[in-house]
């Protein structure tokens, strides 16, 4: 077997135990709580985003979190909540947050979405 194989093998087994032994968020860590996350959310991204069922976000170009959901699936932002979320309005600073956060993050972003 060539090292460049067996390289790739390597690796392959590597995604594939990461895979295995990982578990949603939501089962690694206690109940989300709706409270933590429009905390987390009102420190962190009020100042730009709507983060409630009303209201217009401060900044134009960023969306209102109510209607995440048109644009994205909620459990979605799991990965980029925590490997650093920097995509968005030019302006918005990265966000790395822990497996606690997010789950209180995307629990209180699901109970605003519009229906």
């Amino acid at each position: 077997m060539s090292a460049r194989l067996a390289h790739r093998f390597f690796l392959a087994a590597l995604l594939v135990t990461g895979a295995l032994t990982m578990s949603p968020v939501s089962a690694q860590q206690g109940t989300p709580s709706l409270k933590r996350g429009e905390a987390l959310l009102t420190r962190n991204c009020a100042r730009c985003h709507a983060i409630g069922t009303a209201g217009r976000s401060p900044h134009p170009a960023a969306p209102p979190f109510r209607t995440l959901a048109r644009k994205y699936p909620i459990d979605g932002l799991q990965e980029a909540l925590g490997e650093g979320l920097s995509v968005g309005h030019p302006d918005m600073p990265e966000f790395v947050f822990e497996p606690d956060d997010i789950a209180s993050i995307l629990a209180y972003l699901k109970s605003i979405q519009e229906r």
